[in-house]
């Protein structure tokens, strides 16, 4: 296996390595942001023939890269490099940024490994055309899309009557009852998962499950009302399918973003060319030294605190809307996270940010114009709200 791996310093890129190097993968392509030291670690081990970094610190990487790794090309476009041949571009892109290769890389028909969230959560129907097209293929990296995945191989999805996503709850989940005074650093302690400040508060406000809700109906063709949320403190249920007939398969394992990478990138060479084309993943070796996981301890299982947790509910409300709802609410939450660990608003002012921008966002279809349009009208709402003050 060749991969293409986009995002390569962040977590889901940095384990997608280790997958690698377990597996005896190659790595062709490496794609990064501005971390030049880990990059040149990964560069050094793996050796790949293209790297992509970030526009402002491309005249650094060349001065440093070009004499070390002469045989080395370096440019300053992930999109570029998503198209370049690889046997599977792992996208692990966080945000918006990670569109663009996405789209890239189905429409020059590559299997993608995705683990960037925000592309079918923004541009589901602009993604699967995408993909149409060039005849790529997508496979989800996350724990529990992976764990939906491997529920619904073999099955009709006919037959399916509800998903079930798993969420920790969060840090917050056993209290405060009030969360406005919560600081950036007890919301950054997540209890199950090491993860980036992003996504690690988006799971403190259950944003972060109310976007996989809206990812897991795109991928898999199903209505948002098909689509559940329960929290379960553990983390080791991972997602669950209910039948017609009433029964239920579920997916369990150790909480190892890793084991969902490996399943994910076995799975993309013969991934979705369309929602729901589920298909099975061809095995390797086990990940992690997890064959001797113990089953055990008890396993809990809650209804989400909506009003406590309010982000849920607005997932569900833009998804339901459709358009350019969906759009504008991930923009909304890439300024009010930010806000937040600024200290420029509070815990509570995150959902009520979003909220305002949901209620401002002009109805419209959904292309890639408009895409881009109502993320630049979000964004730049989102921060008149943030510079102006939530209560007036």
């Amino acid at each position: 296996m060749n991969l293409t791996v986009l995002g390569s310093t962040g977590s889901i890129g940095t384990q997608t390595l280790d997958v690698a190097r377990e597996r005896g993968w190659t790595v062709g392509v490496l794609a990064a942001g501005r971390n030049l030291e880990l990059l040149a670690a990964q560069v050094a081990e793996w050796r790949p023939a293209v790297v992509s970094v970030d526009g402002s610190v491309y005249a650094e990487a060349l001065a440093r890269f070009s004499s070390q790794f002469p045989d080395l090309k370096l440019i300053a476009d992930p999109t570029e490099a998503a198209t370049l041949p690889a046997d599977v571009v792992v996208n692990a892109m966080s945000g918006l940024p990670g569109l663009a290769p996405t789209r890239a890389a189905l429409e020059a028909g590559r299997a993608v490994a995705l683990a960037t969230k925000e592309a079918m959560v923004t541009a589901a129907d602009l993604i699967w055309a995408a993909a149409a097209r060039g005849g790529g293929r997508v496979v989800p990296i996350d724990s529990e899309h992976t764990g939906v995945y491997q529920c619904l191989t073999g099955e009709a999805l006919e037959d399916v009557a509800e998903v079930i996503l798993t969420a920790s709850g969060g840090p917050f989940r056993d209290g405060p009852a009030d969360l406005s005074g919560v600081t950036p650093e007890q919301a950054l302690k997540h209890p199950s998962w090491s993860m980036g400040q992003k996504i690690t508060i988006d799971s403190a406000t259950l944003m972060n499950k109310g976007l996989e809700v809206m990812e897991c109906a795109s991928l898999y063709g199903l209505p948002l009302s098909q689509v559940g949320v329960v929290v379960h403190p553990q983390s080791l249920v991972h997602a669950a399918v209910r039948f017609c007939d009433g029964s239920l398969k579920a997916q369990f394992g150790p909480a190892d973003m890793r084991l969902a990478i490996a399943y994910a990138v076995d799975a993309a060479p013969d991934g979705m060319t369309r929602p729901g084309d589920v298909r099975a993943a061809r095995r390797g070796a086990a990940i992690g030294g997890h064959l001797g996981w113990p089953m055990r301890g008890t396993w809990e299982f809650r209804e989400p605190d909506q009003a406590r947790f309010p982000c849920l509910g607005l997932a569900y409300r833009a998804g339901e809307a459709g358009g350019l709802l969906p759009a504008a609410l991930n923009a909304a939450d890439e300024v009010a996270v930010p806000a937040f660990l600024a200290g420029k608003i509070s815990f509570t002012d995150i959902p009520r940010l979003i909220e305002r921008v949901l209620d401002e966002t002009p109805a419209g279809p959904l292309s890639w114009d408009t895409l881009d349009e109502v993320q630049a009208w979000a964004t730049a709402r989102a921060h008149e709200w943030v510079t102006g003050g939530l209560n007036r």
